[in-house]
């Protein structure tokens, strides 16, 4: 599972996430992980067997993250988001983050149409 050795993942190719789709992710913030070269999300998705599935969702790193606003608490255990992400191409559960919004609809994010410092997006 991608996310929970989050430096594991240092400096690989992008191509393993398939970069033509987006999936939304609603769920439940399992932990947030503000390291570095990359920071990674786990998110509890619910699944159709009554249960949860635990994604992984690599991010950028803390460096650029905070130079678009986030902080190392901008993600919490128990927090209810919905995270897009470019999703893995093995089907796995996992994915490259692009951004995230809260229930008030604020967003973070990386991507153009994501606000970086907690607008909504349009």
């Amino acid at each position: 599972m991608i996310g929970v050795a989050a430096p594991a993942l240092a400096h690989h190719s992008y191509a393993m996430f398939d970069r033509d789709k987006e999936l939304r992710l609603t769920g439940t913030i399992k932990a947030f992980y503000w390291t570095n070269p990359h920071s990674a999300i786990q998110i509890d998705v619910p699944n159709g067997s009554g249960g949860d599935d635990t994604w992984g969702v690599e991010c950028n790193s803390p460096n650029n993250l905070a130079r678009m606003g986030w902080k190392s608490d901008s993600l919490k255990p128990g927090d209810k988001v919905a995270i897009t992400i470019h999703p893995l191409r093995s089907g796995e559960h996992g994915g490259s983050f692009m951004y995230v919004t809260f229930p008030d609809g604020h967003t973070l994010g990386e991507v153009p149409g994501a606000t970086n410092g907690g607008g909504k997006k349009p």
